[in-house]
């Protein structure tokens, strides 16, 4: 595609441009954003504004035209989202800074018109790429942001092996002082490494540690050359000097060599991952399976169903009212039939859609997605809930079926949500109507994960399980790890409850045998369903609930309330009678209500089901389930009716039917049916 380079002069954003040229996109105009005339420097959060004086020297180098605009906002909007989360609001907050880069791309926009990107050099500030992204959505701009979430010692050696020149033009770390200003990557490589194993400085600088003016880049025409350069020291120290310098006079220079260097690119799997691509290329898919249907059966079931625990509400089996009807109606009229429902029973409990952490939406053909997705994405608009969404054998005349979980959050802050939207190499943007993860109560709902690959956004060609089974296990662990770093770290982590959605029962063996092989999913409650399709024609999508292993626990010396970290207790087990088999697996922790239940059932014996009442970590099952998703046999519901009765029988369990294909635990395949419960308990 063609694109714009958002422009600081720094290391960064022009060694980005080296990937998007990798990638295929063609740069046809740069834009960059600075402090207005006679100001060399503004305390920004969100742009780099020391080095402006030579950024017009860049943009030449590069031979596009640039874009400049004043910055004329301040940092209005501090926290970790920007923009509203009701759709109606979720445009840009006036006075702030990032509307001065909307108002940027705007006019580059209006002079490109087949501009389609935007290359953005963010390594791991989540403050800057959130903004970024905001005012590319509203543009209709992908963002181009390759470097994002990488090593950053990786990086600047790559950078240097790339033939970049870049000068240090501002100090303000730890161990830097204004002697560094001028020295290049190279020259002071060995440095920043030895100040990061030191002090854990930002080998990127991606702490503020220090900034950097590119004079020469592979992309570029012509090298910029220094004449003249003041030295300004806003503080001085023998440690940690705050200095920076003025380019009082550069020149351009021409160049002999300016074909691209053969650029170091990310392998696509670590080697974790490629360990788990190997075992499942190992494990090749069973043969003889069928995935059609000759007859489809329904499992009866209630209208939605809604409840609350403490602060958690859930409602499910959210589907169109004349179910029982073959009323004419569009599926956009259907979806938003589901939601204004939705709405509605939210409002019941003073929640809107803004508090949603999870969706689950169930479509009767994958055809249908793009129409679907349409209408969803009008419901929602900064820091969307997590989702998955598969195809179902629903029953006709329903197309669409949902359940959902929310949080009454007491602010902003209590719900964090990892919404990125850009290309890169680290996991596939998110450019719908859904977020990566979302956080709330120490609780983690991921959204289901396919095999792309995430630079192209496609899914490997020719087409491979085993690539995609370690691509999605990979993109779950990197969402992970982005959380814990947009948290600040401290928590360690642990998988709850696994859901493997495949589209056929073959490849259950090579998934079930990736799951044995990664330590993450060792001992959490794991389900493997068969359903018609996955999105984009993917063999596996893997959905994880996550908690964040923190809770406040009371301190035994002095009674006062502490944050600690905490491990779960992971329970199985199995009883049986002639006629019926029941297992179970359950995941939760002494100190915290966050519990994940899940029960696989072969045969009907509803007193069998009576007798997980004796089952210490089941006992109380119903009570505590907030969210209920019934996977069943399409071709034998009515082993799953039982199940239904149980759970709704003596609670207002909100219950939601799945029909499946095939369901099979890690020991064992064509269960009847599978329960997975998201269990609380109210804490007051």
């Amino acid at each position: 595609m063609k694109y714009v380079a958002l422009l600081s002069g720094g290391k960064d954003s022009c060694f980005n441009l080296l990937h998007c040229a990798k990638n295929g996109h063609e740069l046809v105009a740069a834009a960059s954003l600075g402090p207005e005339p006679g100001k060399e420097e503004l305390d920004s959060y969100l742009y780099q504004t020391v080095g402006q004086d030579a950024i017009e020297f860049v943009g030449q180098a590069l031979d596009v035209p640039l874009y400049r605009r004043v910055i004329s906002g301040a940092a209005v909007e501090q926290g970790g989202e920007y923009g509203g989360r009701d759709p109606a609001h979720s445009g840009g907050v006036h006075g702030d800074e990032t509307e001065d880069l909307y108002e940027l791309l705007l006019t580059v926009k209006n002079h490109h018109l087949d501009v389609q990107g935007v290359s953005v050099g963010a390594i791991l500030s989540n403050y800057q790429r959130v903004r970024v992204e905001h005012v590319c959505r509203r543009l209709g701009l992908t963002p181009l942001c390759y470097l994002w979430q990488r090593d950053q010692e990786e990086l600047l050696s790559e950078m240097i092996e790339a033939g970049m020149e870049a000068v240090l033009i501002k100090v303000a770390g730890i161990g830097l002082t204004a002697r560094n200003l001028g020295r290049t990557l190279t020259e002071m490589q060995s440095s920043l490494l030895k100040l990061n194993r030191l002090y854990g400085s930002h080998i990127c600088g991606e702490g503020g540690e220090y900034e950097t003016l590119t004079l020469d880049c592979p992309l570029f025409k012509k090298r910029i050359n220094l004449d003249d350069v003041q030295t300004v020291v806003h503080s001085d120290n023998d440690f940690a000097s705050v200095a920076y310098l003025r380019v009082k006079k550069a020149t351009l220079v021409s160049k002999n060599d300016t074909s691209l260097p053969g650029l170091i690119v990310p392998p696509v799997l670590e080697e974790t991952f490629s360990d788990i691509r190997d075992a499942v290329a190992r494990s090749p898919p069973s043969s003889g399976f069928d995935n059609r249907l000759d007859v489809l059966k329904v499992l009866s079931s209630h209208s939605s169903v809604h409840r609350r625990i403490g602060k958690w509400v859930a409602v499910a089996n959210i589907q169109r009212e004349s179910a029982d009807t073959y009323d004419e109606l569009t599926l956009e009229d259907e979806v938003k039939e589901c939601f204004e429902n939705l709405k509605e029973t939210l409002a019941q409990y003073s929640l809107t859609l803004a508090n949603c952490t999870n969706i689950n939406i169930f479509i009767s053909s994958m055809d249908l997605f793009a129409r679907v997705n349409a209408v969803y994405a009008t419901y929602f608009g900064t820091s969307p809930p997590a989702r998955a969404c598969v195809a179902a054998d629903l029953p006709s005349p329903i197309r669409v079926r949902l359940d959902c979980v929310a949080f009454a959050e007491d602010s902003p802050h209590a719900r964090q949500a990892l919404h990125v939207q850009g290309l890169s190499y680290w996991a596939p943007a998110n450019i719908g109507p859904y977020s990566q993860a979302i956080v709330a109560d120490e609780r983690v709902s991921i959204s289901g994960q396919i095999g792309l690959i995430p630079s192209s956004l496609t899914l490997p060609s020719p087409q491979s399980l085993a690539l995609e089974t370690a691509l999605a296990f990979q993109h779950v662990h990197r969402v992970v790890e982005a959380l814990k770093n947009n948290s600040g770290g401290g928590w360690t982590g642990y998988y709850q409850g696994i859901v493997y959605w495949l589209a056929s029962p073959g490849e259950l063996p090579p998934v079930r045998e990736a799951s044995a092989h990664f330590e993450g999913d060792s001992s959490a409650p794991a389900l493997f369903v068969v359903v018609p399709e996955l999105p984009k024609g993917a063999l596996v999508e893997k959905q994880v609930i996550l908690h964040t292993g923190q809770a406040d626990v009371v301190d035994e010396d002095d009674g006062t309330v502490v944050r600690r970290n905490v491990e779960p207790l992971y329970e199985t087990g199995e009883c049986a009678t002639l006629n019926a088999t029941l297992h179970w697996e359950v995941s939760s922790f002494r100190e915290t209500p966050a519990k994940v239940a899940l029960v696989y059932a072969r045969g009907e014996d509803r007193e069998l089901l009576d007798q997980l009442r004796s089952v210490p970590a089941l006992s109380s099952l119903r009570a505590e389930s907030l969210s209920v998703r019934l996977f069943y046999d399409v071709e034998k519901p009515q082993a799953a009716s039982s199940a239904l009765s149980f759970l709704q029988d003596t609670e207002t369990v909100p219950v939601t039917p799945i029909p499946c294909r095939n369901i099979a635990s890690r020991n064992g395949d064509d269960w009847n049916y599978a329960i997975l419960a998201i269990c609380t308990r109210d804490s007051v």
